[in-house]
C-alpha cells in the first residue's frame, strides 16, 4: 500500500511569457486568435515595416558613400606618403591625409553597425511566439499604435508540460527529502468533486524555505499533460506517494466501525457467526484502510453492520463478492 501525503493543489503553466514589442509603430496584422495553440516561432503580430525598411536603406546608402570616400582617402594618403618620401610633402600634410583616411575608416565601421541595428529593428517588426503554448486574451487589437516595451500584447502559457503546485505540513519535509533522494516520487492528481484520476507526474520542486506563517512547504509536480486534462488555475486533489509499504493489511474502509471501545470490524467465524474485533487504522488510501489487529485470511463484514450483534449469523451474497472484500447478508440470530 502506498504511503502518501494529500492536499489540494493548483495547476500552473510550465512557463508564462507576456509578449511585448521591442519597437514602436502601427500594429498592422494579428496572426492568431485568442486561446489558440501556437508553436515556438509561429507569427503572432506584424508591425508596420516601412519606417524601419527606410532606416535600413538609409544606412546602406551611407555605407556606400563613406566606402567610396574612404577608398579615395586611402589613395590620397598613399600619394602624400610618396611625396613625403621625396621631401615634396610636409609631415603635417602626411598626418592630415592619414587622419582623413582613418576617420573615414571609422565612419565605414559605424555605417556597418548602423546597418546591423537597422536589420535588427526591422526583424522586430514580426513578433513570433517564444514558446509552445496557448494564447490568452488579446490585449491590443489590430490598427493600434504601440510603443516599445510598453504594454503586453498577449500572454502565452506553456501547458505541455504543466506544473501542479501544492503545500504540505512541514513535518513531512524530512520524509519527502529522504525518499526523493532514493528516486523520483510520483504525484497523482484527482478532480475535486468526483475524485476522478486526472494524471500521474513526478515531484519536480521543493521550495527552499518553509512558509513561517503557515508552517507548510511548497512543492511542485510536473506532468506531461498530453491530453490537456490539466489547465492553469485548476484546483485538484494531490496525492504525493513517498514509498510503498509492503505486506500491509488492508480492508475496505466501510468495514471499519466505531464503537464505545474504539474502531472495530465484524469478523466471521467458521460457524458463520460474527464477532467484533478491535482494529487500529493507520491510514486510508483510495477506499482501503490499512489496519492492525487482523491477520490475512480472515473474513469480515463490509455491509449491513447496523443489523448485527455479536453472534449474529450471516451468509455470503455471491453476486456482491469483489476481489477486495467479501460482502455479507445478515441472517437469524
Amino acid at each position: 500500500m502506498p504511503v502518501q501525503v494529500h492536499n489540494i493543489g493548483t495547476a500552473e503553466a510550465y512557463s508564462t511569457v507576456s509578449v511585448k514589442s521591442l519597437i514602436g509603430g502601427a500594429l498592422v496584422k494579428v496572426h492568431i486568435q485568442e486561446g489558440q495553440a501556437v508553436k515556438k516561432g509561429d507569427a503572432l503580430f506584424t508591425i508596420d515595416r516601412r519606417p524601419y525598411q527606410a532606416a535600413l536603406d538609409q544606412a546602406e546608402a551611407n555605407l556606400a558613400r563613406n566606402t567610396v570616400e574612404y577608398e579615395n582617402a586611402v589613395r590620397d594618403a598613399k600619394r602624400v606618403e610618396a611625396l613625403f618620401e621625396r621631401s615634396v610633402a610636409t609631415q603635417d600634410e602626411l598626418d592630415t591625409a592619414r587622419t582623413a583616411a582613418g576617420a573615414l575608416a571609422a565612419a565605414v565601421q559605424a555605417d556597418r553597425a548602423a546597418i546591423e541595428t537597422a536589420k535588427i529593428q526591422l526583424g522586430y517588426c514580426q513578433i513570433d511566439s517564444p514558446i509552445d503554448g496557448v494564447t490568452g486574451s488579446l490585449l491590443v487589437n489590430e490598427g493600434n499604435i504601440i510603443k516599445a516595451n510598453d504594454v503586453a500584447l498577449i500572454t502565452v502559457n506553456q501547458v505541455q508540460p504543466i506544473y501542479v503546485s501544492f503545500s504540505v505540513p512541514q513535518q513531512h519535509l524530512s520524509d519527502i527529502r529522504r525518499y526523493s533522494g532514493q528516486g523520483q516520487l510520483a504525484v497523482d492528481v484527482y478532480t475535486i468533486q468526483e475524485g476522478e484520476h486526472l494524471a500521474t507526474g513526478e515531484l519536480a520542486f521543493i521550495d527552499n524555505a518553509i512558509d513561517a506563517t503557515t508552517g507548510t512547504i511548497r512543492l511542485k509536480g510536473a506532468f506531461a499533460n498530453k491530453d490537456l486534462k490539466l489547465w492553469p488555475g485548476q484546483f485538484v486533489n494531490v496525492a504525493l506517494t513517498l514509498t510503498v509499504q509492503k505486506g500491509a493489511l488492508a480492508v475496505p474502509s466501510q468495514a471499519v466501525q466505531v464503537g464505545q471501545e474504539g474502531q472495530f470490524v465484524y469478523v466471521i467465524r467458521d460457524d458463520m457467526t460474527v464477532v467484533p474485533q478491535k482494529v487500529t487504522v493507520d491510514r486510508t488510501v483510495d477506499g482501503s484502510a490499512v489496519v492492525t489487529g487482523l491477520h490475512s485470511g480472515q473474513q469480515i463484514v463490509t455491509d449491513g453492520q447496523l443489523a448485527l450483534l455479536p453472534g449474529t449469523k450471516v451468509e455470503i451474497k455471491p453476486a456482491l463478492v469483489t476481489p477486495a472484500a467479501t460482502s455479507m447478508e445478515t441472517g437469524g440470530p
